[in-house]
């Protein structure tokens, strides 16, 4: 397996595929790398270097007690992006992966960005308040905690329907989709994913977002039930300079189908514009 090893020692696996102008997926959670397996190999067919990594705590990396937070998330990302050399980097960024990439150009700048891609992403900050009321109450983190922690098995398979959008009528999303998605889950860590909740939930990405000064996709579905759109995309547009607005309409939070698809093209078409 390809790994790097980052600097408190933590080994952080990661795929390469292709050559080209290099293209690093960030995954959401609970998932790893292997979420972005379609858009890789479209991506690398096309003349792309497809690089995806699985975030410490998720898949086959190291699961640390310490460093579960999005600071040292993107410091991860730093670090894969500088020991593999890479340069004119295009970021791809789904739900907390999206915060991943925020962050990282927050902390590092945009030296080695070219461009960065939004998908269903967490930012500007997903927690309800007085000045996000659009945003997920408190009590629903508190129930994705306490199902990490009492039965993380039977919360990924019932998360998986929300997910996908199989609790919509009309929905075609397959069994085995959502298996892997319980599949991949279930290779996170427990403490990984108890405080990744934290972080993707809590972090206040605004001033990451002003940092933003590459062409940037902001895409989302308007029927995201895990990271509404409102509180997120339609927010994001408002504090990246160079940003333009994809909405799917009907499109839930995790890629399937006709949304895979539709992104896929879209993300291909910003790459080669």
């Amino acid at each position: 397996m390809a790994t790097i090893t980052t600097s408190d020692g933590t080994t952080i696996f990661y795929k390469d595929w292709g050559s080209g102008q290099p293209v690093v997926f960030s995954h959401g959670w609970p998932l790893n790398a292997d979420a972005w397996d379609e858009q890789m190999r479209v991506v690398a067919e096309n003349g792309f270097r497809a690089i995806a990594h699985d975030r410490r705590g998720h898949g086959r990396s190291d699961q640390p007690w310490h460093g579960n937070d999005m600071d040292t998330y993107a410091d991860d990302l730093a670090r894969l992006i500088e020991t593999l050399d890479l340069r004119d980097v295009v970021l791809v960024g789904h739900s907390t992966g999206g915060g991943e990439v925020a962050r990282y150009i927050g902390r590092h700048g945009t030296d080695r960005v070219a461009k960065a891609v939004l998908l269903g992403a967490v930012p500007p900050i997903m927690l309800k308040s007085e000045a996000n009321p659009e945003g997920t109450p408190i009590e629903a983190l508190d129930d994705i905690r306490e199902g990490v922690r009492a039965d993380r098995s039977q919360f990924y398979q019932d998360l998986s329907a929300p997910f996908y959008g199989a609790n919509r009528e009309g929905a075609d999303v397959s069994q085995g989709a959502r298996d892997a998605f319980w599949l991949m889950s279930m290779q996170v860590g427990v403490k990984g994913a108890f405080d990744c909740v934290e972080q993707f939930s809590e972090t206040d990405f605004t001033e990451d977002l002003k940092k933003i000064d590459v062409p940037t996709l902001v895409a989302h579905g308007d029927d995201d039930q895990i990271v509404p759109i409102a509180a997120a995309s339609l927010k994001t547009v408002e504090l990246v300079d160079d940003a333009t607005l994809k909405v799917y309409p009907g499109a839930p939070h995790g890629l399937y189908g006709a949304y895979a698809d539709a992104f896929t093209a879209d993300l291909l078409a910003f790459l080669r514009g």
